[in-house]
């Protein structure tokens, strides 16, 4: 079978990664420049593990935005939908990294942030049986945010596969959390599979109590829902059951798209499949998947850099063609 490609949208962006670990970011003096941004991490987890996959995103006219493209073009080979932005810098985010793998972000946002609906033809997407959302700028600012609301609503509407991860960060919404969570919700409402961390899942739902959090994320419209606990493994749900999936142990060093390459590995198991909406309705093969992608995530924890990470990937977590 021909398998069919899975679109990602959202920021590409430069990691300045601290490599003095458990220092902040006043005092740290050595830095490492590695390609990021959540919704690219998880496109080089699918491509890495063998299957197709298209990024969509913008980028500043500047070496760090020619870098990019060079790097996204090695691992798909097709940066055919990276759009180069003449008038804005790429955007760039500041890393630093704790003894246990947590970090800090500090962004300077650029081009990203200027993906115009316009742009979002049909000649991108058509041909894309998952289309996914996991964009942890994207619903800051227009006329990107207007752009992907719209979108996410338009491939749902035709009949696409939607995943959707909302990546919240603290430190970009600040005061302003009351609009993520209501942006939160309508890109839920068009979403047939949807990530979260607990955290996440208590935010946007208004739940401290998970498995309430994890229906009333099926009631606004998810399908199916997966929970990423940390060392506690992943609970996934499909509205009818759940079940908890243990992590795999690793030390970890760096937990940077650790949750992407989970999302990746997932998208590219549910691409195997003709209908993927009929695995979500089948809670072993989910555990199987879920099981999979802990495992994907786990490996990425043990190396530094989110997208060198993911390239490090061993064949043993590739999945065979359908």
């Amino acid at each position: 079978m021909n398998e069919p490609t899975i679109l990602c949208i959202g920021e590409l962006l430069i990691d300045f990664f601290c490599t003095d670990i458990d220092t902040d970011l006043t005092k740290g003096q050595h830095f490492s420049k590695q390609a990021g941004g959540a919704p690219a991490n998880v496109c080089a987890t699918i491509t890495t593990l063998g299957g197709k996959a298209r990024f969509l995103s913008k980028v500043g006219n500047d070496p760090f935005g020619h870098f990019l493209k060079q790097t996204m073009m090695d691992l798909t080979m097709d940066d055919s939908s990276i759009i180069v932005d003449g008038n804005h810098p790429t955007t760039i985010a500041f890393v630093s990294l704790k003894k246990d793998g947590e970090r800090d972000f500090v962004f300077n946002r650029g081009a990203d942030a200027h993906l115009t609906e316009e742009e979002l033809n049909e000649s991108r997407w058509r041909d894309s049986s998952i289309i996914h959302f996991g964009s942890a700028t994207a619903l800051l600012d227009d006329p990107f945010k207007s752009a992907y609301l719209s979108f996410i609503q338009k491939v749902r509407e035709e009949g696409k596969f939607v995943s959707f991860d909302p990546n919240f960060r603290a430190d970009l919404w600040k005061d302003n959390v009351r609009a993520f969570i209501k942006l939160a919700e309508a890109c839920v409402r068009n979403a047939d599979f949807v990530k979260v961390s607990e955290e996440e899942c208590k935010l946007i739902s208004g739940y401290s109590n998970l498995s309430d959090g994890v229906n009333c994320l099926h009631r606004v419209g998810a399908h199916a829902v997966a929970v990423t606990l940390g060392k506690d493994g992943t609970l996934i749900s499909n509205g009818k059951q759940s079940a908890v999936v243990p992590s795999v142990p690793v030390h970890s060093i760096d937990s940077t798209g650790a949750g992407d390459a989970f999302v990746g590995a997932t998208l590219h198991q549910f691409n195997q499949h003709q209908n993927p909406l009929d695995l979500l309705d089948d809670i072993e093969q989910l555990k199987k998947v879920i099981s999979n992608s802990n495992g994907v995530g786990a490996e990425v924890c043990t190396k530094m850099g989110a997208i060198s990470a993911i390239m490090g990937l061993g064949d043993r977590h590739r999945v065979p063609s359908g």
